[in-house]
């Protein structure tokens, strides 16, 4: 089964108000994300593995024990 029928039978089977909000958000995610290729590297990289990269840093001392957890050490 193909995604375009299986939408299809999915969104057949909802009722009216359900189908109305899910029009609602296909049509914001196709304003969101237009069909050309720039915007698909964008989307692609928004979701993608290392998006992260570089911007959290961990300190040295990150592994140490707590001076405030001593006691229970």
């Amino acid at each position: 089964m193909n995604i375009e029928l299986a939408l299809w039978k999915a969104v057949i089977s909802l009722p009216e108000p359900l189908k109305i909000e899910l029009l609602h958000y296909a049509e914001y995610l196709r304003e969101k994300y237009p069909n050309n290729q720039q915007s698909r590297k964008k989307m692609e990289t928004e979701q993608g593995y290392g998006t992260w990269a570089g911007q959290i840093v961990i300190s040295d001392d990150f592994d140490e024990p707590l001076e405030d957890l001593a006691e229970y050490m």
